[in-house]
């Protein structure tokens, strides 16, 4: 039923665009006003949740850490594993942002015999992340094309290598292969493997579904259903100039794709996906580990009315006595 419910939101967005731009032509309000307000919501929702990330304190020393950390000066520490100085801690990040390694770790645990926990490697997570990862950076690189004039030379040079295998008219792309076999896996692992099905919920399926069906509509558009680029470039440049220009002959298939797009940025502040900011914004992952050679003292502390050992002595002294307890004052 999730997988269900997560399909059904899909079929319903694709329904919401084909009948709005093939039955009733509403090409102003799906390729002019959707976008700018899907865009906007986008920007104001990811400064709304990175404000309300840096707000909250972290009043402890809680990074996540599997290396020696820096102490004694004849003991040798690992500034990366336990990074204890701003230098550590900017690598450690560059290393989880750019190649996941925390998830290159990552053991697959079942439970074996009587009661026996095995560990064993997973790497394919790990992979199939990083694939996806990076295939859908080179896409949206490659799309900047669309919305410079002229086009930068750097933006040309990552599009020559996505396509250098020239293989059919068309080029076939790297990224477009790669990212549709990475989404694969990533579904059918929440699929197939029951720990991973238990858990998911239907938003964990829609997210690798809308980001399918955006990949999807792109790849139909490139190979299959040709648009004309030229309007397509005329569009998003009116777009980017806030001076929109509604464009009617480019094809049903674009402004599905545009739809999937936008309705992607409008849920992107407000789901599992804003990860792709909340990642320097956590803890475990942004702090050093210097708690032997700075104190960390918890803001919330606040005064508060106590009584003490010898308050309470006094109160129960004469009591105590008679019950032959052990006293401090006599």
């Amino acid at each position: 039923m999730k997988i269900f419910y997560a399909f059904l939101a899909i079929i319903l967005l694709l329904f919401i665009a084909y009948t709005g731009v093939e039955v009733f032509g509403f090409y102003l309000i799906f390729g002019v006003v959707i976008p700018y307000i899907a865009f906007a919501v986008f920007i104001f929702g990811t400064i709304y949740c990175i404000i309300r990330w840096a707000k909250i304190p972290v009043p402890f020393c809680v990074p996540t850490v599997c290396g020696q950390q820096k102490s004694l000066p004849w003991i040798k520490a690992n500034n990366i594993e336990s990074p204890f100085n701003t230098a550590g801690v900017i690598g450690r990040m560059a290393l989880e942002v750019l190649f996941f390694r925390s998830l290159f770790r990552n053991d697959h645990v079942e439970l074996k015999g009587k009661g026996k926990l095995i560990y064993y490697e997973n790497k394919f997570l790990w992979l199939g992340g990083l694939l996806f990862h990076w295939s859908l950076l080179f896409i949206l690189l490659r799309h900047l094309r669309f919305f410079t004039e002229p086009v930068p030379s750097s933006i040309l040079f990552f599009q020559n290598i996505d396509g250098i295998f020239q293989f059919g008219i068309p080029a076939l792309l790297i990224t477009d292969t790669l990212i549709l076999i990475a989404l694969t896996y990533l579904f059918l692992r929440r699929v197939v493997n029951p720990q991973t099905r238990y858990i998911s919920l239907p938003s964990d399926y829609f997210a690798i579904l809308l980001i399918a069906g955006i990949v999807i509509t792109g790849i139909l558009m490139r190979y299959f259903f040709k648009v004309d680029l030229l309007e397509v470039k005329k569009m998003s440049m009116g777009l980017v100039g806030f001076h929109p220009v509604v464009a009617t002959g480019i094809g049903l298939t674009f402004y599905l794709h545009l739809f999937l797009v936008s309705t992607l940025l409008v849920y992107l502040p407000f789901s599992k996906i804003s990860h792709m900011a909340g990642a320097f914004f956590s803890p475990t992952r942004n702090l050093m580990n210097n708690s032997r050679i700075a104190r960390h003292i918890n803001p919330w502390n606040y005064p508060v009315k106590v009584h003490t050992y010898a308050e309470w002595e006094d109160e129960f002294r004469n009591a105590m006595k008679e019950v032959g307890l052990p006293v401090e004052k006599e």
